[in-house]
């Protein structure tokens, strides 16, 4: 006989090689700067020798100063007020910022207030930005969008779609300064907001996994959806089986298998564990991890690399966010950011532990 406990348990996590745990590093060139805002990067992607990251990037006057006084110029939140910027690099370990990629629209454009958290998709030899935008003024409940741009080059020009391609599902009611919570009619787990887009290209179609959060709940009952389209472009389609997930924060997924890897963090009853999904949509929980990265975007490899499960989890980027987070990343690995006062969010590079330092 056993417990149901002992009943769950299969092999040691050293066993597993769906197992990981993570160090990191400073990231030169994308460190930290007073003023600037640098988070929710990319995937990375490798090209004619040179690697390319996208990332949310805003300079501010002052730190957020929350929904009730954020004006035209002063910032709600660390990602308000920003645009997509890109940075190169040789090694993967330092970085040159190269400057915006796609920012916000005009007065009245679908895209006026911010531009952030984007992915990228590199496919037939066209290169493809989501990201989430918001119009102006920005509430508690102001809605989120996704948006795509697309480029003959990493380094662009890139052309914005003429409107989101994912936006908020059309259902419950709230007043749109109040919080989600507050709602006078609850609506789906996509109601109120879609972001942290990621595009992987899979069985001849564009699968777009978002997360999505909905009027009437929580900020930390997000769970994740998927759009897909025979174009990447569009139209997207949303799954009927919405919402994929039961938990997750932001969205990092790659291809392994014939299927879906998936890393979920912060939110949810499986939150910090690696997810697998055969079909793309029904994830499973392959092992739970211990601090994963925050809004991590990993590199890219070819399918034809992919003979691991966590190929698509090698190393990547991270950010940074408040000195609670500095410290705990500096018990894991030591920083020396013992001397930061003021919490601009940043970006770190990180890497599985059984990789070797600056492992590339």
């Amino acid at each position: 006989m056993q417990s149901a406990a002992m009943s769950r348990f299969q092999r040691r996590d050293q066993e597993n090689p769906w197992f990981a745990k993570f160090r990191c590093q400073l990231a030169p060139g994308l460190g930290y700067e007073r003023g600037i805002v640098r988070r929710d990067p990319s995937c990375i992607i490798h090209v004619d020798g040179l690697y390319y990251v996208w990332y949310t990037r805003a300079a501010h006057p002052c730190l957020p100063v929350g929904h009730e006084r954020a004006t035209d110029s002063l910032p709600a939140m660390p990602w308000d007020l920003s645009d997509v910027w890109y940075a190169t690099s040789a090694d993967g370990i330092s970085w040159v910022e190269q400057g915006p990629a796609v920012e916000r629209g005009p007065a009245d454009s679908y895209d006026e207030r911010s531009v952030f958290t984007p992915d990228v998709l590199a496919h037939d030899g066209r290169y493809y930005l989501v990201y989430q935008v918001t119009r102006s003024p920005t509430y508690r409940c102001t809605p989120e969008s996704i948006a795509i741009a697309w480029a003959d080059h990493p380094a662009g020009p890139w052309t914005k779609s003429p409107a989101p391609v994912v936006e908020p599902d059309p259902s419950g009611e709230v007043d749109i300064r109040a919080y989600p919570e507050q709602a006078t009619v609850k609506g789906s787990f996509d109601s109120l907001r879609v972001h942290d887009p990621a595009l992987l290209f899979r069985q001849n179609q564009f699968w777009l996994y978002f997360k999505g959060e909905g009027i009437g709940h929580s900020n930390m009952e997000s769970k994740w959806g998927l759009a897909t389209a025979d174009h990447p472009l569009g139209p997207y389609a949303k799954s009927p089986l919405n919402p994929i997930t039961n938990s997750g924060h932001e969205v990092m997924v790659w291809n392994y298998a014939g299927g879906v890897g998936a890393l979920i963090t912060r939110c949810g009853p499986e939150k910090n564990s690696i997810q697998f999904a055969a079909d793309g949509i029904n994830f499973e929980v392959k092992s739970t991890i211990i601090e994963p990265p925050q809004a991590a975007g990993a590199l890219r490899v070819d399918l034809a690399d992919d003979e691991h499960p966590l190929s698509g989890l090698s190393w990547g980027l991270s950010h940074v966010t408040t000195y609670s987070a500095h410290a705990t990343w500096q018990a894991r690995d030591p920083l020396g950011l013992q001397d930061i006062d003021e919490p601009w969010d940043f970006i770190v590079r990180w890497q599985r532990d059984d990789q070797p330092r600056g492992f590339v």
